[in-house]
């Protein structure tokens, strides 16, 4: 097996290859732009590590490696349009950088250039994965309108919003785990196990998501720190200072939540503090470890080698510990 870095090195180098550099370029370059901002690399490396998990080659799995990243951030751009997104990354958004038409249509052919990529393995393994993605293609987009929705609604449980982020992230998670096991004729059994445990490490992700968008710390975290405080969305740190035992603080909190003020810094620090004050910070922390303990129970029941297990695991706990 490879360390998660000789992974990413591989991946980086191969992604580096197929840079497109064809007209028209204000199509081109904006992809370039994106898939050239970096990030953590983490849906594609679990595509690599799960067919050498399998004792394939992982560079048989470059293609549908680059097909998750490339479709991740397809949807990164249309999500910063959504959310008005001034940064991503450290970086000026696609939106931002070119203008919101243009981000629209390069993230279409993103998606497209995804489903290219696919072509290139075998007639039962092309179809496999294919239907694999468009399932979880679909999800995404689920997953993004709930979100929406959510930002209007004052009604919203935590079911609907650990379903909505299931959706939103996890199944992507999920795909690329088992993506990795296709390519490597993976039994049936063992794709499904693979899935189940990037399921339940991909909501555990997203809450940590979540949590550093509030206490993370700017120079590292890559992302406006805050923005979905800004943005008014009704996160599991929301959900849980919202049912808090004090009716004064809840109402505190919805008021805040229906205000968009000039000077938004005031209105994430009084969040901020509201979240520490009922300790929604401490319970999102706890739900982060609880969700990474279900993945690793799935993990436990694998049958596979006991050093690939150890890999994935300290995956997971890196996950679980990430600042960025």
């Amino acid at each position: 097996m490879h360390t998660i870095s000789e992974y990413r090195d591989e991946f980086i180098a191969y992604l580096d290859s197929m840079r497109i550099t064809k007209e028209p370029r204000n199509l081109y370059e904006p992809i370039t732009y994106i898939l050239g901002l970096g990030g953590k690399r983490l849906r594609p490396v679990l595509v690599l590590m799960t067919a050498e998990i399998f004792n394939t080659d992982f560079r048989k799995a470059l293609d549908a490696a680059i097909a998750v990243e490339v479709f991740h951030n397809f949807s990164l751009v249309h999500d910063d349009i959504m959310d008005d997104a001034p940064v991503r990354r450290g970086k000026t958004t696609v939106h931002e950088k070119w203008d919101i038409n243009t981000g629209i249509l390069s993230g279409d052919a993103m998606l497209i250039m995804a489903y290219q990529l696919f072509e290139n393995y075998e007639p039962n393994v092309f179809r496999d994965l294919a239907k694999l993605f468009s399932k979880t293609a679909l999800e995404v987009c689920e997953g993004q309108q709930y979100d929406v929705d959510f930002e209007t609604r004052d009604d919203v449980m935590l079911p609907e919003y650990l379903k909505m982020i299931e959706y939103k992230t996890a199944v992507l998670v999920a795909a690329a785990l088992k993506m990795g096991a296709i390519v490597a004729g993976a039994p049936d059994e063992a794709q499904q196990q693979m899935y189940n445990f990037g399921l339940n490490l991909g909501i555990a992700f997203q809450l940590q998501d979540d949590y550093l968008d509030v206490f993370g710390d700017p120079k590292t975290f890559g992302k406006q720190v805050g923005g979905d405080i800004i943005e008014n969305k009704k996160t599991y740190l929301y959900l849980k200072a919202l049912n808090s035992e004090s009716e004064v603080i809840a109402k505190e909190l919805e008021h805040l939540y229906s205000i968009h003020p000039k000077e938004a810094e005031a209105k994430i620090n009084a969040v901020r503090s509201i979240f520490e004050k009922t300790k929604a910070d401490q319970a999102t922390k706890t739900a982060i470890a609880d969700y990474t303990a279900k993945a690793f129970e799935v993990l436990d029941d694998m049958d596979i080698n006991p050093e690939n297990k150890e890999l994935l695991r300290q995956f997971g706990e890196n996950l679980m510990n990430r600042t960025v």
